[in-house]
């Protein structure tokens, strides 16, 4: 899988967020200058999240950005899909719809299953957890193998 400067930013700004101790809204500006995000970027990508209802924004002079929900509420996986789409997919469909001759079916089943990996790690991380800069014990888990730190 590859991740998107997209989604990583919007991770990155959602880190921000969450981090407010007071709850106020941030602005794009200081969200695009905290995390060198550029700021036509960050927009667009705020506006996504927006319409997947995961940040809301405010207008006026104290306006900006916060979450909709509760950060323990939005994972990696709902930030992915608001800005890129499916988790997975393969030539621009979902693994459950691809078709494959006899010899080729069990690709999808490899397809399916990277997914459910993926899921089990993007679904249980969430905002709370990355700006507290914790995650949970089975995803840490994965990062304490040595394998898992080196390039293939």
């Amino acid at each position: 899988m590859r991740v998107s400067a997209k989604a990583d930013y919007a991770l990155r700004a959602l880190i921000e967020i969450a981090n407010r101790d007071d709850g106020r809204p941030v602005s794009a500006e200081e969200l695009g200058r905290l995390q060198e995000i550029p700021h036509g970027f960050l927009q667009a990508i705020l506006a996504d999240m927006r319409r997947a209802g995961i940040v809301v924004s405010q207008r006026g002079q104290s306006g900006g950005w916060r979450l909709a929900a509760r950060p323990a509420d939005v994972t990696i996986a709902d930030v992915i899909r608001a800005v890129d789409g499916p988790l997975v997919s393969v030539y621009g469909l979902r693994p459950e719809a691809v078709q494959y001759n006899e010899s080729a079916q069990i690709l999808q089943h490899a397809w399916i299953a990277a997914r459910s990996a993926l899921r089990e790690v993007f679904e249980n991380v969430t905002i709370e957890g990355l700006a507290s800069r914790t995650l949970p014990p089975e995803v840490e888990a994965r990062t304490t193998d040595e394998d898992a730190w080196q390039p293939h």
